[in-house]
């Protein structure tokens, strides 16, 4: 007897909407048993994971800042999955971005003017998008996996954003903290507002609306599409996988330094060590659990914002660890994957080695 999976004939569209749903309900079930087997009350402990974080306008304020990136990112995402490309180096992307944005304020601290504000945007987007041309130059130019490549620059991105504020880019009256000096008036994102929601949510709501009409109203949207589910078609067609590669990874690449360099004039303020807890990685999730879809990405950064506020709240009422939201997280994306698959495999028993060869 062997467990096979059998591709369906055709698939429910109704369980392609309703996936996600049930993938977030199977989380929250699977996270009461995990606070259960911890000795907690399941309902007073999921009551503070993911209905607290939203019962004050504080915590809703929290919610929208880290939301922002999430969107940002996982809309960018979306586009390069959409055209069957993986790119999981937008960790590295966000702080290729950040660095590239707080050179201006850092190398001219006294550059007081409108003018710095754009410029550190154009800069974080550069930034973000050549560390993407890397591996979309790699994968077209020797074939390598985009998705290894892309990795592996996370890290690289990490060291130098370490190395940046522990050496020549450390603030000389910052007592010795490895960190860059303090962002002061232009170089900073004004806030909508008396609170801390920064302009960086208002360009991850138009960043949505914009891809969502550029992805269903335009040849190169079209385009975008046809490559990922049918490249011999996109072929035929005369659409170019090469130039595919790269307009991807560019503009995911650019969002994603477009959200480091927000977050870092924006809550940071400064160039730190550690200017993200994980976006490039969580807006993974963003972009599956959003369907791939820029509208859905928007709905799906903020139930992963979520996670970050309730891990944050559960740390200091239940006593937990920090890396709880990336456990519930990961229960996420694991069952979002396999509703995806039962949407599209059926799980049957073969009886014999013929019958699995057959099928």
């Amino acid at each position: 007897m062997r467990l096979m999976l059998e591709r369906r004939p055709e698939h429910s569209r109704v369980m392609v909407v309703a996936s996600p749903l049930i993938a977030i309900a199977l989380t929250v079930v699977a996270s009461g048993i995990v606070f259960a087997a911890r000795g907690l009350d399941p309902l007073h402990a999921l009551y503070v994971y993911f209905i607290e974080p939203v019962t004050t306008l504080w915590s809703i304020e929290e919610l929208i800042v880290k939301t922002a990136p999430l969107v940002l990112i996982g809309a960018g995402l979306a586009v390069c999955f959409r055209a069957n490309l993986w790119n999981i180096g937008a960790e590295g992307q966000l702080t290729a971005g950040a660095i590239a944005g707080a050179a201006i304020p850092i190398l001219a601290p006294g550059w007081e003017s409108p003018l710095v504000l754009p410029l550190m945007f154009a800069t974080g987007i550069l930034g973000g998008a050549a560390w993407a041309a890397i591996p979309a130059l790699l994968r077209n130019r020797f074939g390598a996996n985009e998705i290894l490549t892309s990795l592996m620059l996370v890290y690289v991105a990490q060291y130098l954003l370490d190395w940046l504020v522990r050496g020549p880019w450390r603030d000389p009256h910052g007592y010795n903290f490895p960190q860059s000096t303090s962002f002061q008036e232009w170089q900073l994102l004004p806030t909508l507002g008396d609170g801390r929601v920064h302009l960086g949510a208002a360009l991850a709501v138009v960043t949505v609306v914009v891809l969502f009409v550029f992805m269903s109203r335009t040849l190169k949207g079209f385009e975008i599409r046809v490559s990922g589910e049918a490249p011999r078609a996109g072929g035929f067609g005369g659409f170019s996988r090469p130039r595919m590669v790269w307009f991807c990874f560019l503009l995911a690449g650019g969002l994603a330094g477009l959200a480091g360099m927000c977050e870092v004039a924006g809550p940071i303020g400064q160039l730190q060590p550690s200017i993200s807890p994980g976006y490039g990685f969580t807006a993974i999730i963003v972009a599956f659990l959003g369907r791939l879809n820029p509208i859905g990405v928007l709905l799906a950064g903020l139930v992963l914002g979520i996670s970050y506020l309730g891990g944050e709240a559960a740390q200091v009422e239940l006593g937990i660890s920090d890396k709880t939201a990336q456990v519930f997280q990961g229960m996420l994306l694991f069952f979002i994957l396999a509703c995806d698959t039962l949407i599209l495999y059926r799980v049957r028993w073969s009886r014999s080695g013929r019958t699995a060869r057959a099928a």
